[in-house]
């Protein structure tokens, strides 16, 4: 994904990351032709989402170490601060009425609803995804 400058259609360039408060993530680009600035701000769940589909903040063309947020990333993918992102994640069940709500979820955001909930249970030490887990969840992300 590139931001383009409306003015100059000219791709924009990263000019600064905030490491995440509490999950949300913040990240000002600046065009190089005129200086024009916008800022991005995801929510936690928005911030999920992305490194859930696998997608790599900053510069460069793939190459992760160059980004200066690398290790949020990979913390977060891991699930906790601090655990190493190659650490298996603890095992989340789903309870069979909890299974039949998540089906309610439209095709194209289950996948990415599924791995927010069961981020949310193991950041709780929970086991087990009940109806309450879900909605406890669904008031966190604001849903």
């Amino acid at each position: 994904m590139k931001f383009l400058c409306v003015l100059c259609d000219q791709p924009m360039k990263l000019v600064a990351m905030a490491p995440p408060d509490r999950g949300a993530l913040s990240i000002v680009y600046e065009c190089p032709a005129c200086a024009h600035r916008v800022a991005m701000l995801t929510n936690p769940l928005e911030t999920q989402v992305v490194t859930s589909l696998g997608v790599q903040l900053g510069p460069g063309s793939g190459d992760v170490a160059k980004c200066p947020f690398s290790g949020m990333v990979q913390e977060m993918a891991a699930g906790a601060p601090g655990t190493p992102a190659d650490a298996a994640p603890a095992a989340i069940t789903w309870a069979s009425a909890a299974l039949e709500r998540l089906q309610r979820i439209p095709d194209f955001v289950r996948p990415m609803a599924r791995s927010g909930i069961e981020q949310y249970a193991r950041e709780r030490g929970i086991a087990e995804i009940d109806e309450a887990v879900l909605d406890h969840a669904k008031d966190f992300f604001g849903m």
